[in-house]
């Protein structure tokens, strides 16, 4: 099956989905950096570097799902969320993707703050959105009058192209990652196909621990041979009220977009002595569920911005086998 996937990062969710066993047709990125990494380990003419409202879905026929990870900065707790008014909200670009290409199906993901109860007039917006595509925003129509008049449609009367929509909030350390780490999963199935998204069932295995991902690697060094190219010595970190690291023996905290000045010190390891040190870019990645020969490029703080942004590829491949299932 046919997916074009948008806002791809480093390839998290790609990875899983074509684990999952879908067929990229498209990988549409902004950042130069994460390019760099998609086109490391994926086909490069896949690739669209460019500001995804400026993509043209013309020549793409017969897709079967539209996927991706929406920025999640205007909902996120620990950035400024604005929401609709913050102009990083993609969930409009997401909608034009689907109204345009008419998929069978669509999986987005995104931050748990999309969920505060602040947001859930335009959370209830997005997916009334998702799931009358073909009914756009007019000229100068504020977001809240375009809500009111999708909420008047009739589903069952309604003759144009509609989506089933269905929302859950994961934890991916539920699912075998490493990691606490709750997102929300929004899927669509285009109404025709008159079938259901079943999710993941949980793991019922013990929560998996950093230890267990990254204790067979050797100590990080200032200059790791060929084999660990990844794996450089960031040196320790301070621990304060607040900025205590993700203990070695426990799920890791969520990995972030961010390094050094990260709250909570979600991007370092706390050892039993106390020791506090930085995450190298293979530890997050592994944490992550990347396998290691994956290439994420760009210096330390950039390569985890790309990590911290990611899909758990383990997650991914569960959510894309779910929606295989759905579509077939």
């Amino acid at each position: 099956m046919n997916i074009i996937e948008l806002f791809s990062g480093c390839g998290g969710l790609a990875l899983g989905m074509k684990r999952a066993g879908f067929n990229e047709l498209a990988l549409v990125e902004f950042n130069k950096d994460a390019c760099k990494s998609l086109r490391a380990n994926f086909s490069p003419c896949l690739v669209y570097e460019g500001d995804v409202r400026k993509f043209d879905y013309t020549p793409y026929h017969d897709v079967d799902a539209i996927v991706g990870g929406p920025p999640c900065q205007p909902f996120s707790i620990g950035g400024a969320a604005k929401g609709y008014a913050d102009t990083r909200d993609m969930f409009p670009e997401a909608a034009r993707a689907i109204a345009a290409v008419k998929p069978r199906g669509f999986l987005f993901e995104n931050v748990k703050g999309l969920l505060r109860p602040s947001f859930a007039k335009y959370f209830n917006y997005i997916k009334l959105r998702l799931t009358f595509p073909d009914e756009v925003k007019r000229d100068g129509e504020e977001w809240e009058a375009h809500a009111e008049r999708l909420a008047k449609i009739d589903f069952a009367k309604y003759r144009k192209t509609k989506y089933l929509v269905f929302h859950r909030l994961l934890n991916a350390v539920d699912y075998g990652v490493p990691q606490k780490r709750e997102r929300v999963i929004i899927v669509g199935l285009r109404s025709d196909l008159k079938t259901q998204f079943v999710f993941p069932e949980k793991s019922k295995a013990p929560p998996k621990t950093i230890r267990s991902v990254i204790g067979n690697l050797p100590q990080p060094s200032k200059n790791p041979d060929k084999r660990y190219y990844d794996h450089i010595d960031r040196g320790l970190a301070k621990s304060y009220a607040g900025h205590t690291g993700s203990p070695i023996d426990e799920p890791s905290k969520t990995i972030k977009a961010g390094a050094h000045g990260v709250p909570g010190g979600e991007n370092t390891i706390l050892y039993p002595d106390g020791t506090l040190r930085y995450m190298t870019v293979r530890e997050a990645k592994l944490i992550q569920t990347f396998p290691p020969d994956y290439k994420i490029l760009g210096n330390w703080g950039e390569a985890m911005r790309q990590i911290g942004n990611a899909v758990p590829v383990k997650l991914a491949t569960l959510l894309g086998k779910s929606l295989m299932d759905a579509l077939s």
